[in-house]
Order: C-alpha cells, then sequence, then structure tokens
C-alpha cells in the first residue's frame, strides 16, 4: 500500500490567495479612511474649543447690549483674545474667526494629501435667546466623508 503525502493542493492553495486578496482590496481603503478621520479628530477638538470660547465671547457681548463676533485672524490671536492656546495641536496649520459672522475656519495639515491644506468651518447660528449653535461644512476641496456630522 503507497503512503500519500499531506498537504494542499495547487487549487486550495489558489482559493486561500484569492481570499486575501479581496479582503485586502476592501480593508485597506477602509483603513485609510478611518486613520484620516482618527487624525481629523485633533483639528475638530480644537475648533470645538475654540467655539465654546467664541459663543462665550458672544453670549458676554450680547448681555451688555453690544452683540459681536471677535475678531481673531490667527492661532496667537485667538490665544490672546479667547484664551485658547492652538499652538500644541500639530495638525492645524491656521485658525481663525471671522468677526463680521463668528466662523472659524482652520487649515488643516500633516494628515493626509486627500486633506492637508484643505479648511474645515464651524459656522455659527443664534437664537433669540443669544444661545449659539454650530455647523460643520468643508471648504472647496474637502472630501465630505472627513466634514464631522455635528
Amino acid at each position: 500500500m503507497l503512503r500519500r503525502e499531506k498537504g494542499f493542493t495547487l487549487i486550495e492553495l489558489l482559493i486561500v490567495i484569492a481570499i486575501i486578496g479581496i479582503l485586502a482590496a476592501i480593508a485597506i481603503p477602509m483603513y485609510r479612511t478611518q486613520t484620516i478621520k482618527a487624525k481629523m479628530t485633533e483639528v475638530t477638538n480644537g475648533m470645538s474649543n475654540v467655539a465654546s470660547a467664541v459663543a462665550a465671547y458672544w453670549q458676554e457681548a450680547a448681555g451688555g447690549g453690544a452683540a459681536q463676533w471677535p475678531d481673531a485672524g490667527t492661532k496667537a490671536i485667538i490665544q490672546s483674545s479667547l484664551g485658547v492656546s492652538l499652538n500644541a495641536l500639530d495638525r492645524v496649520q491656521e485658525m481663525k474667526v471671522d468677526s463680521s459672522n463668528g466662523q472659524i475656519t482652520a487649515t488643516v495639515t500633516n494628515i493626509d494629501t486627500s486633506v492637508n491644506s484643505q479648511t474645515l468651518i464651524l459656522t455659527p447660528s443664534t437664537a433669540s435667546d443669544n444661545s449659539v449653535s454650530w455647523s460643520w461644512s468643508g471648504g472647496a476641496g474637502m472630501p465630505p466623508a472627513y466634514i464631522p456630522k455635528r
């Protein structure tokens, strides 16, 4: 009686390689997207901190009868006028607050070529009781997948 060697056939190996290839084709782009979203969290958290300071500024100014937005055109001015330090954020190239409408704009850097040098925008809207709510949007080249939902 002959003893047969045990092992995998060529077709079995090809099927395993094909399955691995299909999984890699799906998983790698999803991993890249999730990595970019995770890095964008640093930007959105920094902008949220600035938004809280801007809302407090608005409410204090509105309480005195002269509702206005702060004029902060750079990260340094945001720190000196609103008390929010952004220098530790490596993924924010520049941030500004527009004094005409309170819009906060951040330029993204050090994340990925698809979002570097793009802008993320946080726009305020005010209610009759001087409360401020915020909505997210992106600049012209910002991929919609990386803009926060709220």
